[in-house]
């Protein structure tokens, strides 16, 4: 049985990248062959010859929100950092709160000389907080205007532009964090793909944060996963059921376009139906695909759940040794970092 330990690697500090490329699609590529274990080092815009056309190119168009807001207790002047997750009704969301013992219920929170106001509703474990929020006017407005992007704990840089923390599709509202797969295509990239006769597809998954957060048990079958909001349009289900009936590849950008795609193939046993709701599905190896058939992702945290989604489709020596070329050729790591196509 794996434990949590079998997929820790050692990765050097500076190779864990600070700020984006100047250009997106200039990030390098490892190619992996599952079938030969082959490695081949490419650059990101090369990812057009590995679709042929017939393929669909799946990609999550899920928006980042300026999510991290800095308040304080109008009572005590005491400063407080709220991460705004989850909207669970109406104006109340779920968030963390840094420092929690700040933060009890009944507490208010002012936040842009008293524009948005907090009250916490309920606490929950390891800092979350569901809160309402008090405002005049529309709430996304007002995020954007008094929000920061809320960066991944592992980049110290200040991002200079934070649509480089966006996806060029990005269109639907909801991320605490972004689609980092997605980070490497341009415009341009995504107009020359679909010239080649591969059919670009939109689903949308509301990323959390339990994404990046390690694995904090020995067995694997003990950790639970984080729930996230998924959608996948009648459009967009009419569209993969076609490239299937005509032969062509489901190729996934990132793993949350898998989960998703995975968790409807899970459902309605390997049919692609038009579906939305909470998925906490947890692929590990042993786990047998239903859509996704090649996909490409950045080079994720040692011992995390998405080493053991990666491996669960390409093996985990296969995917540890290519981390380790990915090492010992210095590429870039984690969110600003490079990727790797896995077919």
């Amino acid at each position: 049985m794996l434990t949590t330990e079998d997929f820790d690697f050692d990765l050097p500090e500076e190779l864990i990248a600070q700020t984006p490329l100047k250009d997106r699609d200039q990030s390098r590529l490892l190619v992996v062959d599952r079938t030969t274990g082959e490695l081949e080092d490419k650059h990101f815009h090369d990812i057009i010859d590995e679709l042929n056309s017939g393929d669909a190119l799946v990609m999550n168009d899920t928006r980042v929100l300026p999510a991290r807001l800095y308040g304080e207790k109008p009572d005590t002047g005491a400063h407080l950092e709220v991460l705004v997750l989850t909207n669970t009704e109406g104006d109340t969301w779920e968030t963390l709160i840094k420092p929690a013992k700040r933060a009890k219920v009944g507490t208010t929170i002012s936040f842009g000389d008293g524009r948005l106001k907090a009250v916490v509703e309920e606490e929950l474990e390891h800092g979350g907080r569901i809160i309402t929020f008090k405002y005049d006017g529309i709430f996304l407005e007002i995020l954007e205007s008094l929000g920061e992007m809320p960066l991944p704990p592992y980049i110290k840089e200040r991002l200079e532009d934070p649509d480089r923390y966006q996806t060029v599709y990005a269109k639907e509202n909801g991320s605490a964090a972004a689609p980092t797969a997605g980070l490497h295509f341009t415009k341009e990239l995504l107009e020359e793909i679909e010239a080649k006769g591969i059919e670009l597809v939109y689903l949308t998954l509301h990323v959390g944060l339990g994404t990046f957060r390690p694995v904090s048990v020995d067995k694997i079958e003990d950790h639970h996963m984080h729930s996230e909001f998924y959608r996948l349009t009648e459009d967009a289900a009419k569209r993969l059921n076609q490239v299937r009936e005509n032969g062509g590849k489901i190729v996934a950008v990132g793993t949350t376009s898998i989960r998703t795609l995975e968790t409807i193939g899970t459902k309605f046993n390997g049919e692609i139906k038009a579906d939305s709701g909470w998925t906490e599905i947890f692929i590990t190896p042993g786990y047998e695909f239903k859509v996704v058939q090649a996909f490409s992702t950045n080079f994720h945290l040692p011992k995390s759940t998405l080493v053991m989604l990666v491996s669960a489709f390409a093996g985990r020596e296969l995917i540890l040794s290519a981390y380790q070329h990915a090492i010992d050729e210095r590429y870039r790591f984690f969110s600003f970092g490079d990727a790797m196509f896995v077919k």
